[in-house]
């Protein structure tokens, strides 16, 4: 199992959230790049960036912090928020991103979904945002009517490998995943699975684990110190 330390940057700075409410921000660093630095050396083999600027807007205002950390950090790098075309999606790739993370599209635009798989296959996963079980968009903003399941059996049949999961509700709430959602899409599909939102307690990630979850994102639960990176990777050697 993958954990992949998150760094959520809005207007430069290293933030989090609460329930994907902008209102609700903490700062945690106004250098993104040292947060990635630290989870390098902590041992962290991939990490989870969040535009949360593009996710409400076309316009690219962390491109700075974000091509810095991926053209000097050394180690993967995966990037999502705000990628609703093809252009956007090949300048994070040349770039050097890993994996490009999808989500609105996923719902509103199969077509081009499809075009970027055919292009660049499994550096294309898709972030499915979901709320009482309702996928959401534009940012967590929009709430749609579409089931998060019957979409993540959709994207599957289309050719996606690799999903990351949120529940908003549990999002920087600190009180643990929802497992209920983790073992209906375990059973139901063959799609790698990273599991976001409420990840707090090492109990939650072995739990993870045991789901054959593939990869667990991990945010507040590290910037409040309730967990450490490395604690939390001596503990998935053991088992």
């Amino acid at each position: 199992m993958i954990i992949f330390p998150a760094i959520d940057i809005k207007s430069n700075k290293c933030v989090r959230l609460s329930q994907g409410d902008f209102n609700k921000l903490k700062v945690y660093s106004d250098e993104p790049f040292k947060i990635a630095l630290k989870w390098k050396e902590e041992g962290a083999s991939f990490l989870h960036l969040v535009d949360l600027d593009g996710a409400r807007s076309e316009e690219f205002i962390n491109k700075e912090s974000i091509e810095k950390i991926v053209k000097n950090i050394g180690i993967p790098v995966q990037v999502g928020g705000g990628i609703r075309s093809v252009e956007k999606a090949e300048s994070l790739i040349s770039m050097g991103v890993e994996r490009v993370i999808v989500g609105t599209i996923a719902v509103e635009n199969k077509r081009l979904l499809k075009e970027l798989i055919s292009k660049y296959n499994e550096k294309i996963i898709v972030s499915i945002d979901a709320k009482e079980g309702k996928v959401a968009t534009r940012g967590w903003e929009v709430i749609s009517k579409i089931s998060s399941i019957d979409l993540c059996k959709e994207l599957e049949d289309i050719g996606v490998k690799t999903i990351v999961y949120t529940d908003i509700s549990k999002d920087g709430m600190l009180k643990g995943p929802n497992f209920d959602i983790y073992k209906i899409l375990s059973e139901k599909t063959k799609l790698n699975i990273i599991a976001s939102g409420g990840i707090t307690r090492i109990k939650d990630i072995l739990r993870l684990k045991e789901m054959n979850i593939y990869g667990g994102i991990i945010g507040k639960a590290f910037y409040d110190n309730l967990l450490e990176y490395k604690e939390v990777e001596k503990c998935l050697q053991k088992e």
